[in-house]
């Protein structure tokens, strides 16, 4: 005990070596100062170099004391730890190779049946694929054909007057047409993965069916409907037409409407917010004719009088054709369409709004009007105030005999008006229209009246 007291007792500073903050140049630099007064000249550096070299020989000393009395114990721990070593190893050896073995029995086992179970499925999947692809073809190819049919179905006479000897047209093609076409978009638009319709576009034989029969016979539908929409006439003002000829015009138009309505795209548009575009535009441009025929005849009436009476006849006539119009889509009910979110998006309108949706709300929704025949006569008379100025101002004989004659010719007006806001006789009572139109003929249309009064007396002057 007091051998290893002596040992230890060392003049060393162990605990300056050991502290973490030891720096080297800063104990040198103490050392030559506890050795040296400021004020030498010549600093005496052989005595803090024989400080550190006798510290370093304690140093030394005392390890090779250590290892010397300890050299059996670390022999002893150091052989233990080697033969542990090897122990181990011998263990993890036999655990490797065991190891390697599972490995292969495994690899044989899963890893290869996987591979060949992995190519088994993804020829599945390929030949699932394949035949959803062939379905969907095979059912494109079948609606075409049965498009092909039902528009054969069809008379090249898209006329809407029919007389005993020609051919009839089944107009109720144009329906069976339309949703036929709309069944093909509802697969050909669908290309998402998964859809119905994905990968249809690479197949030749659905590309030449779109180029050769779908894509002629719609434009051959809408055509076919949008001309029987154009020449609708229901034919009671001048009395030509027979009832069973009106209830054919009215069916036929009823057809073209609803195929327009169907066939209208929807791709690229809003569901909620879509309209039957070329329902509406076929409506627009029957309107848009009749206002136009009806502005340019008045016109050249009022510069020559004796024609007016006929030619306001005539007017009034077109006008119930619209007002006629109006009452057949009005009692159409909107059919539903496969593409779009049901119910079928609803329009705005005063009239019918408890009966679900008809093809006449939209109609009026994009005209801003609640009435077809209201709109006709307030768009005809914004028309005629500038022709009327037209003529007074060219003066001469139709000025003069226009101004000398205007009461009549404000009667002449009043009485059209009145009359073309009646319903044509053979739709009179359809859809519990006639009491509309018995309020009608008794003042309904005073405004209307006044507009159209005032656009030609209004502008004659004095």
């Amino acid at each position: 005990m007091a051998a290893n007291e002596e040992e230890d007792a060392s003049y060393v500073d162990y605990d300056t070596f050991l502290d973490p903050d030891f720096s080297p140049s800063s104990f040198a630099n103490s050392l030559v100062l506890a050795t040296n007064n400021p004020t030498d000249t010549p600093l005496d550096l052989s005595t803090p170099l024989s400080k550190v070299l006798f510290d370093a020989q304690e140093i030394d000393s005392h390890i090779d004391l250590l290892t010397t009395r300890s050299a059996i114990p670390l022999l002893t721990h150091t052989k233990e730890q080697t033969e542990a070593s090897g122990k181990i190893i011998s263990e993890i050896d036999n655990q490797v190779k065991s190891l390697n073995e599972s490995y292969k029995q495994l690899e044989k086992e899963v890893i290869q049946k996987h591979a060949e179970a992995d190519e088994v499925r993804q020829v599945a999947a390929r030949l699932w694929e394949t035949l959803k692809l062939g379905r969907s073809v095979g059912r494109c190819l079948q609606l075409g054909r049965q498009l092909e049919i039902q528009h054969a179905e069809i008379s090249s006479s898209g006329s809407s007057t029919v007389t005993a000897g020609s051919k009839k047209e089944d107009h109720r093609a144009l329906v069976r047409c339309a949703h036929t076409i709309i069944s093909l978009r509802e697969i050909l638009e669908k290309k998402a993965p998964g859809e119905e319709g994905h990968g249809l576009e690479r197949v030749n034989a659905v590309r030449s069916l779109q180029d050769i029969i779908i894509a002629p016979i719609e434009r051959s539908v809408r055509s076919t409907s949008e001309q029987i929409i154009r020449e609708f006439n229901i034919g009671s003002a001048s009395g030509t037409a027979t009832f069973a000829q009106s209830e054919e015009a009215k069916a036929r138009t009823i057809s073209a409407a609803i195929a327009l309505y169907l066939i209208s795209p929807t791709a690229g548009t809003k569901l909620d917010k879509w309209t039957p575009q070329l329902l509406l535009q076929a409506l627009e441009v029957y309107l848009r004719n009749a206002l136009q025929s009806s502005i340019a005849s008045v016109a050249r009436s009022l510069a020559t009088l004796p024609s007016l009476d006929r030619t306001l006849a005539e007017v009034s006539a077109r006008c119930q054709n619209i007002l006629a119009l109006e009452i057949i889509l009005a009692g159409t009910k909107a059919p539903a369409h496969p593409l779009l979110p049901s119910p079928a998006p609803r329009h705005a309108d005063k009239a019918g709004a408890g009966s679900g949706p008809n093809l006449l709300q939209p109609l009026l929704a994009h005209l801003e009007t609640g009435s077809l025949a209201s709109y006709f006569w307030r768009s005809m008379a914004s028309s005629l105030a500038p022709r009327v100025q037209e003529i007074v101002n060219r003066g001469g004989v139709s000025a003069r005999t226009l101004k000398t004659n205007r009461a009549a010719v404000g009667d002449a007006i009043r009485e059209c008006v009145v009359r073309g806001s009646q319903p044509p006789s053979t739709v009179v009572g359809a859809k519990g229209k006639g009491a509309r139109g018995e309020a009608e003929r008794g003042g309904g249309w005073d405004r209307e009246v006044a507009v159209m009064v005032g656009s030609v007396v209004g502008n004659l002057g004095r």
